[in-house]
């Protein structure tokens, strides 16, 4: 199984939900810095459902509503990078197949929230059909995205219309993504694979002065993150052989220039691969720690000693959904509890303290670094999106998504 965890979408199969966070922390770093600017910003959260549609909510629960755009021939939505002013978004549409395999046609588009008006972008020197938006770099004229081309997906910085295209990996440099973009906008962080293990680099814009952050042909190293100052790279590390379902992970920090690495966590029980709900309601997709905006802190999704999903890697079976798992309410135990790391003492404390049976993932902080959204789903239910404040008091429960049937990957703006 290749953890292709596509940027800001829904998988059409049983695999639904396994959108990709990679555009969200070169997003944070932006929010963070506009936030002050934009007193609005950080009021609302977009999310998905497993109906492959965009929710929109308010942090106080009200103003629930589901985008439905009627354009032929589009069979899912999936919500991406936000514009600094807070009142438009970018947003994907993906024709009829399986995402995960590289060849369904997409379609990106900005939506305005206000007029709600949606048109559609990047239709110039097309580069594949499988196009992704990742990242709005600052100004919000120019966007990193994700072609595949060949079978491989690369990374491209463009104009929002997708002219004056500028190649940051090239054909044979493997399977990228999981890219974030630093504080300052001149360098980005992303993994690698297919040419070599899960890898983790940094690289300019234009792909030059490109170090090799973490490599090792028995580990999966995955996802980034910029701390704020710009001075640490954050990641995921899954010893994949042992755990080919890339269930658990430790999170490590590593100097953009590769000069040094610190191992943050240890025991493997950041609960990476999520998997939750029932038959049919299940979801998933990469589980990504981040730091808080004033880069005190690092969230980690910590497992409960012993913790063993409802859902068990089927060892031994061809992955043909992107999911791959067979159904085992009856030998789950533990869950899992949102802890705070500081990334220079390794202490850490629980913010959430669930009874079992209850998983706590999915943390994404508001701009203000006040509160946090998170997902909570209990074996057999589908995930629930809730907010608390940033010391884990006033937990509520926001919304189970369109029909009930969950919600995930969400995103303040």
């Amino acid at each position: 199984m290749k953890r292709r965890d596509f940027t800001l979408t829904m998988c059409r199969s049983a695999a639904a939900l396994t959108a990709g966070m990679a555009g969200l922390s070169g997003l944070k770093n932006q929010n963070a810095a506009t936030a002050k600017a934009n007193p609005k910003k950080g009021q609302r959260l977009a999310f998905l459902t497993r109906t492959r549609r965009i929710g929109i909510i308010n942090c106080d629960g009200s103003g629930l509503e589901y985008l439905h755009f009627d354009i032929p021939g589009q069979e899912s939505w999936g919500s991406g990078p936000i514009f600094e002013d807070g009142e438009r978004m970018l947003v994907t549409s993906y024709e009829k197949g399986k995402v995960w395999e590289g060849e369904v046609r997409t379609h990106i588009w900005i939506y305005n929230f206000s007029t709600k008006e949606l048109t559609e972008i990047a239709t110039k020197n097309r580069p594949s059909n499988q196009l992704l938006p990742a990242i709005l770099l600052p100004g919000g004229k120019r966007m990193i995205t994700q072609p595949t081309i060949d079978g491989e997906q690369r990374l491209l910085s463009m104009n929002l219309d997708g002219s004056d295209q500028v190649e940051i990996t090239k054909a044979g440099d493997g399977y990228t993504y999981g890219a974030s973009l630093s504080p300052d906008g001149t360098r980005l962080a992303f993994h690698v694979t297919n040419t070599m293990p899960y890898s983790i680099f940094s690289a300019k814009l234009d792909g030059s002065e490109r170090k090799k952050l973490a490599s090792d042909p028995d580990h999966l190293f995955f996802g980034t993150s910029w701390s704020p100052d710009g001075e640490w790279v954050l990641y995921q590390d899954c010893l994949f052989r042992e755990d080919p379902g890339h269930d658990w992970s430790d999170l490590w920090i590593a100097r953009p220039d590769g000069s040094e690495t610190r191992r943050i966590t240890d025991g493997l029980r950041h609960w990476f691969g999520t998997s939750y709900g029932d038959p049919e309601t299940k979801g998933g997709g990469s589980n990504m720690p981040e730091w808080s905006p004033d880069g005190r802190f690092i969230t980690h999704t910590r497992a409960k000693t012993g913790s063993l999903t409802a859902w068990q890697w089927a060892n031994g079976r061809p992955d043909t959904d992107h999911f791959n798992r067979d159904y085992y309410p009856e030998k789950a135990r533990g869950g899992t509890d949102i802890c705070l790391v500081d990334p220079e003492t390794k202490e850490f404390r629980k913010i959430t303290d669930n009874e079992p049976l209850a998983w706590d993932f999915r943390t994404v902080w508001s701009p203000d670094g006040k509160t946090i959204a998170f997902a909570r789903a209990r074996i057999g239910e589908p995930s629930g999106l809730w907010l608390m404040d940033a010391d884990g008091g006033n937990q509520r429960f926001l919304t189970l998504g369109e029909k009930g049937l969950g919600a995930d990957h969400h995103r303040f703006f």
